[in-house]
C-alpha cells in the first residue's frame, strides 16, 4: 500500500477553506490533510467551519511567517494556497527564500474560489509562480493564459479543472410538482454594497413571498453579525430585516447552513452573482441572476451574459423559471449532472466532491503526479520581483511581515512552543476581542461616519 501524501491547505476565510480542502481532495484522493487558517480579519469561526463541513486531520491558526516555518520543517508533498492574491504572492516569495536552488520541496497549487469577475490581471499576476494555477473552466483557462502571455510570463502552470464543490443530487422537476416551491435568495457579503440596494432586494424577496403564499422564500445568509467571510459586510441582511416595515411574511425567513444542503430542497435559486448560481445550474435547478440593479461589472452579474439566467424580480413574480444555456454552461465548466446519478455519485455529493466519473481534475492530477515524482523542483519563480515591480512587491510582502527578499522580518516567525497554556489562551482572547472591535467599527461605526459626512 502506498504511503498517504501529506497535503497542507492555507486558507484565509471560510469559503476559501472549503475550496482549498475540497481541491486537495480532488487532486490527491489519498492524503493526510493539515489545515492552516491565516490569521486576519476574515479568519473563520468554529461555527463557520462547521457549516462548511470539511474537516482536516489537524487545523491550526498561523501567520504567514509561521506557515513558512512549518512547511520547511514538515516537508509536505503538496501545499494548496486558498488565499487572496497578495497572500499567495507572499507565500511564494517566502518559499523562494527557503528553496533558492532546485530542491525537494512541496508542489504549490492555487486558484480561485468561484467566479472571477474583477481584478483579473492583478489577481492572476499575484498568483503567478505557483506550480499549478487552477482555472475553474475552459473560459477561465483561456483568460488566464492570455494574461500571463500578455506580460511575457510563463503560462504553463495554468490548468483547467472545475469548481471542486459542484455536486449533489440532480434536481427532480417531476418530484417537485404538487408541492409548494422553495425559492432561495443567495445573498452576498459585498454585492450590492449600498444599504438602499440591499433593502430593495430584501423587500423584493419579501414581496415575492407575499405574491406567492404557496411558496417558501428562504434568504440564505453567509455569516452571522460579527463574523466575516471572503468580503466585508457592512450592511448585514439580518439587521436590515429587523427594520423592514411590516417585517418578513410568515413564508419568508432567514437561513444559514451548508449551501449544498440548502440546494437539496431548492426549486428556484435567485442571486445577484453568487457562485451558488453555478452550483445550482450544475444540478439543473432553475437559476435567476438578477438584473434589477443593472448588469454591471461592479455587481459581477456581467459574468452571466449569455447564460440564459439574467432576469428580474418582476419576471420571477410573473412565474418565470430561467434555464441555463447548454453552450454557456459547457464553456464555464458547469456540466449538468446525469438524470439519475448512481450510488457512487451520491456518496461523492455527500462528501462535497463532484460526481464519480467526472474527469475535470484528471489533467491536474496527472501534472501534479509528475511534479511530485521529480527528484528536485526549481525554486518558485513569481512574475513580480524587485526588478519587475519595485514599487509594488515590497509593500505586499511587508503586510505579511516579510522582507523584500521573502525572508521573515525580525520577530515575525515567533511560535507558541514553550509558551504556557494560560498565556496562549490569553493571547487568543485578546485576538478575539481585537477582531470584535474591528468588526464593530466596520459594521456600526464606519457607516455612521459616512452618513454624517454626506450631511
Amino acid at each position: 500500500m502506498s504511503e498517504r501524501k501529506r497535503v497542507a491547505v492555507l486558507a484565509d476565510s471560510d469559503t476559501r477553506w472549503k475550496w482549498g480542502a475540497l481541491t486537495a481532495r480532488r487532486l490527491v484522493p489519498d492524503h493526510r490533510l493539515t489545515g492552516h487558517l491565516l490569521r486576519g480579519r476574515a479568519t473563520p469561526t468554529a461555527r463557520q467551519l462547521g457549516e462548511v463541513g470539511v474537516r482536516a486531520d489537524r487545523l491550526t491558526e498561523v501567520t504567514c511567517a509561521q506557515f513558512l516555518a512549518e512547511i520547511e520543517r514538515e516537508r509536505f508533498d503538496v501545499v494548496v494556497l486558498a488565499l487572496v492574491g497578495g497572500a499567495v504572492q507572499a507565500v511564494l516569495h517566502g518559499a523562494r527564500a527557503l528553496w533558492p536552488d532546485p530542491a525537494r520541496r512541496p508542489v504549490f497549487v492555487t486558484g480561485y474560489v468561484g467566479v472571477v469577475y474583477e481584478k483579473l490581471a492583478d489577481g492572476l499576476l499575484l498568483r503567478h509562480g505557483a506550480d499549478l494555477v487552477l482555472a475553474n473552466s475552459r473560459h477561465d483557462a483561456q483568460r488566464f493564459r492570455a494574461v500571463y502571455e500578455g506580460v511575457g510570463a510563463d503560462a504553463s502552470a495554468v490548468t483547467e479543472t472545475a469548481l471542486p464543490f459542484l455536486g449533489g443530487a440532480r434536481y427532480d422537476e417531476e418530484a417537485a410538482e404538487g408541492r409548494a416551491r422553495t425559492v432561495v435568495f443567495a445573498v452576498q457579503p459585498s454585492v450590492p454594497e449600498s444599504r438602499a440596494d440591499r433593502v430593495y432586494l430584501l423587500e423584493r424577496a419579501a414581496g415575492h413571498a407575499r405574491r406567492h403564499p404557496d411558496r417558501e422564500v428562504l434568504i440564505k445568509l453567509r455569516s452571522r453579525p460579527g463574523e466575516h467571510t471572503t468580503h466585508l459586510e457592512e450592511q448585514p441582511y439580518q439587521r436590515l430585516a429587523q427594520r423592514l416595515p411590516g417585517g418578513l411574511p410568515t413564508n419568508c425567513r432567514l437561513v444559514y447552513g451548508n449551501m449544498g444542503e440548502v440546494l437539496d430542497g431548492t426549486d428556484l435559486l435567485v442571486t445577484v452573482s453568487s457562485t451558488a448560481a453555478l452550483e445550482s445550474l450544475h444540478r439543473g435547478i432553475p437559476t435567476a441572476v438578477l438584473t434589477d440593479l443593472g448588469i454591471r461589472e461592479a455587481l459581477g452579474n456581467h459574468h452571466f451574459l449569455g447564460s440564459g439566467c439574467l432576469t428580474s424580480w418582476d419576471r420571477l413574480d410573473a412565474g418565470e423559471l430561467p434555464r441555463g444555456d447548454p453552450e454557456w454552461l459547457a464553456a464555464q465548466g458547469v456540466l449538468p449532472l446525469p438524470a439519475e446519478p448512481g450510488a457512487a455519485a451520491a456518496e461523492d455529493s455527500r462528501a462535497g466532491a463532484a460526481p464519480a466519473g467526472d474527469d475535470a481534475y484528471a489533467a491536474a492530477r496527472a501534472r501534479l503526479a509528475g511534479l511530485m515524482a521529480a527528484a528536485r523542483l526549481p525554486p518558485p519563480a513569481p512574475y513580480y520581483t524587485p526588478a519587475t515591480a519595485p514599487g509594488y512587491l515590497p509593500g505586499i510582502l511587508a503586510r505579511h511581515h516579510l522582507a523584500p527578499d521573502g525572508t521573515p522580518l525580525p520577530g515575525a516567525a515567533r511560535t507558541t512552543q514553550g509558551t504556557s497554556r494560560l498565556r496562549r489562551r490569553l493571547r487568543a482572547h485578546l485576538r478575539d476581542a481585537a477582531r470584535g472591535a474591528y468588526r464593530h467599527g466596520v459594521q456600526r461605526v464606519a457607516p455612521v461616519i459616512r452618513r454624517m459626512g454626506e450631511l
